[in-house]
C-alpha cells in the first residue's frame, strides 16, 4: 500500500528517576524522553504516528570520556537526520520499502561521521516506529495484524537470504501473547533488601525500592542481573542475591548482563570458571537462562572471541545486545558461537521481526539446538514507547522480557492528569492507579503474579490506544540541556 512521509516535529518531555539506575558506565538519575510524530498518508488518508524514546546516555556509545550532554546531542541529531532522510525519500509502495529507502539514506550520511551502527540506526528505528503507527492508524488495523497480513509489505529474504519463500507468518506466532513476564533488572548499585537503604535515600512513593520489596509486591518471578567485571565483587554479590532469592521460595529464572565489561573472552571464562567452582551459586547457575553482551563491541564478533567461543565446550549461553548494531550482526553471532541475540524497539522494527523469524527458523532445522531471541529494555516508560515495545514482544512471541522503567521511574506521574487518566481508561489491564502517603496519585504499571497484561496494547493500532499530542511537551529545538539539573 502506498505510503510517504509528509512531515514530523520532534518534542522533549524530562523525566526524572525515583532511584538512581548504574548501568555499565554510568549512573542515571535524569533523561529527557524523546516523542516523533509523523504524519503519513497511506494511500490517499493521512494520519498521524507517533515513536518515543527515552535518551540513554553511554549505551549506544559506550564512549567514557564524552560528556552526557554530547551524548544526547548525538542521538538527537541522528533522529532529526533520519527525519530529513524519510520526508527526502518520497513515495514508496510499501512501509518495508520506506524504510529501507530510510534505512540506506542514514547509512550513507552516517559513514561521513563517527557514529556508529548502533546509534545512526536508532534514529531510523524512531522514524520506523512512528511511520508504522500513521500506518496502523490510517489503515485501522492493529501492528499484529499487519505482520501477519504482510500489509507492511516485508520481504524478509530481503534481509536473511535464507528464509526465501517463508513470510512472518510462517515462522511466528498465530496471535499476539495475552501477558508477558517482567524481567526485572537489578542493577549494579540497588539495594537488595530494605535495610541496606540509608534514611536520606529512601524513596517516599509507596513503591517497592529493594530487590526483596519488589518481590514481594510484584510477585518477580525472573531477573536480569548487572555484573560489574570484579570477580570477587560480582561473586560475592550474586551470592547474597542467590541467598535471597532461595529465601524467597520463589521457581525463579535469571540472566547475566555483562554490559560489554570485558576486553578479551580469557577474563569472562575466568569469571565463569570462579562463580561454576563456587558451592554456594551452583543452584543459582543452573537456573540462569543467558548471558548478555559480556564482551565489549569492538572485539564480541572479532574472529578472536568466535575462535575462543567455539573451542569453550562448557560456555554458558550467550547472546549479543550493544553488538547488535548491523542488519548482518545477528547472523554473525550464531557463526561466531553465540547463541542469539536481542530485540529493543531502538534497534528496529523489521529487523526484530527478522531476528526473530531467523532465530525460529533455526529451531525448526535443528530442534536440539538453543537459538535464542530476548526481550531487552531501554528504560522504556509509557504512555508510548513501552507499549509499542510490548506490542512487538506479543506478536513475535517473546515470553519475557526485561522491564525496568517503572521500577526506576514513578509510573506515569510525569505526565499531565489528562494524559494520566486516559492511559488508565484505554490501558486498565496494564496499568492500575496508586496513591501516594501524601495524596498524591498515578497510574503504575500492573505486574501481578510476575507479568503484565497486554490485551488492550495488542488490539491498539500499534501499543497505545490514545492519540497522544507531543506538542504540549518542549520542541526539540527549544530544549536545553541545562534543564535536566544535572551536576
Amino acid at each position: 500500500m502506498p505510503i510517504r512521509l509528509l512531515d514530523f516535529d520532534l518534542h522533549i518531555l524530562n523525566m526524572r528517576n525515583r532511584m538512581p539506575f548504574r548501568y555499565g558506565i554510568v549512573t542515571m538519575t535524569a533523561l529527557p524522553h524523546l516523542f516523533v510524530r509523523a504524519r503519513v498518508d497511506v494511500d490517499g488518508r493521512e494520519a498521524d504516528g507517533i515513536a518515543a524514546d527515552g535518551l540513554a546516555p553511554k549505551w549506544f556509545t559506550k564512549v567514557p570520556d564524552s560528556s552526557t550532554e554530547q551524548d544526547i546531542a548525538e542521538m538527537l541529531d541522528v533522529v532529526q537526520a533520519a527525519c530529513r532522510h524519510a520526508k527526502e525519500a518520497g513515495p514508496a509502495a510499501a512501509v518495508f520499502e520506506l524504510w529501507q529507502a530510510i534505512y540506506a539514506a542514514q547509512e550513507a550520511w552516517a559513514a561521513g561521521t563517527d557514529y556508529p551502527p548502533l546509534l545512526w540506526a536508532f534514529g531510523v528505528s524512531l522514524v520506523e516506529r512512528a511511520i508504522i503507527d500513521g500506518f496502523c492508524r490510517a489503515t485501522a488495523t492493529t501492528f499484529a495484524a499487519a505482520v501477519h497480513t504482510n500489509s507492511l509489505g516485508m520481504r524478509l529474504e530481503a534481509l536473511r537470504p535464507e528464509l526465501g519463500g517463508q513470510s512472518a507468518a510462517d515462522l511466528l506466532p498465530e496471535r499476539p501473547l495475552a501477558r508477558i513476564i517482567v524481567r526485572h533488572t537489578i542493577g549494579l548499585i540497588d539495594p537488595l533488601t530494605d535495610d541496606e537503604i540509608a534514611p536520606a535515600d529512601r524513596v517516599d512513593d509507596g513503591l517497592p525500592q529493594s530487590l526483596d520489596a519488589s518481590i514481594r509486591a510484584y510477585g518477580l518471578t525472573h531477573f536480569k542481573i548487572k555484573i560489574g567485571g570484579e570477580i570477587d565483587a560480582d561473586r560475592e554479590r550474586l551470592q547474597r542475591i542467590a541467598a535471597l532469592l532461595d529465601a524467597r521460595n520463589v521457581d525463579y529464572r535469571h540472566t547475566l548482563d555483562g554490559n560489554e565489561t570485558y576486553h578479551d573472552a580469557a577474563d569472562f571464562r575466568a569469571l565463569w570458571e570462579r562463580l561454576n567452582a563456587d558451592p554456594a551459586l551452583r543452584g543459582f547457575l543452573k537456573r540462569l537462562l543467558f548471558v548478555e553482551q559480556p564482551f565489549q563491541r569492538d572485539i564480541a564478533l572479532s574472529a578472536e572471541v568466535g575462535a575462543a567461543l567455539r573451542g569453550w565446550s562448557e560456555r554458558p549461553p550467550i547472546i549479543i545486545d550493544e553488538s547488535d548494531g548491523a542488519l548482518s550482526s545477528a547472523p554473525a553471532a550464531l557463526e561466531s558461537g553465540y547463541v542469539g541475540t536481542s530485540h529493543k524497539n531502538c534497534k528496529g522494527i523489521f529487523k526484530g521481526i527478522a531476528n526473530t523469524c531467523l532465530i525460529r527458523h533455526r529451531r525448526r532445522q535443528a530442534p536440539g539446538a538453543l537459538p535464542i531471541i530476548s526481550g531487552e529494555d531501554l528504560c522504556n516508560l509509557g504512555p508510548v514507547a513501552l507499549l509499542e515495545d510490548l506490542a512487538v514482544l506479543a506478536t513475535l512471541g517473546i515470553e519475557h522480557a526485561e522491564r525496568n522503567g517503572h521500577h526506576y521511574f514513578a509510573g506515569l506521574s510525569m505526565l499531565p492528569q489528562e494524559v494520566q487518566a486516559q492511559m488508565l481508561t484505554a490501558h486498565g489491564d496494564l496499568y492500575r492507579p496508586h496513591a501516594t502517603a501524601d495524596g498524591r496519585q498515578f497510574p503504575t504499571l500492573a505486574v501481578e503474579d510476575g507479568s503484565v497484561a497486554v490485551g488492550s496494547v495488542t488490539a491498539a493500532p500499534f501499543g497505545p490506544a490514545i492519540a497522544l499530542d507531543p506538542a504540549r511537551f518542549t520542541p526539540v529545538a527549544a530544549w536545553k540541556f541545562a534543564s535536566l539539573g544535572l551536576d
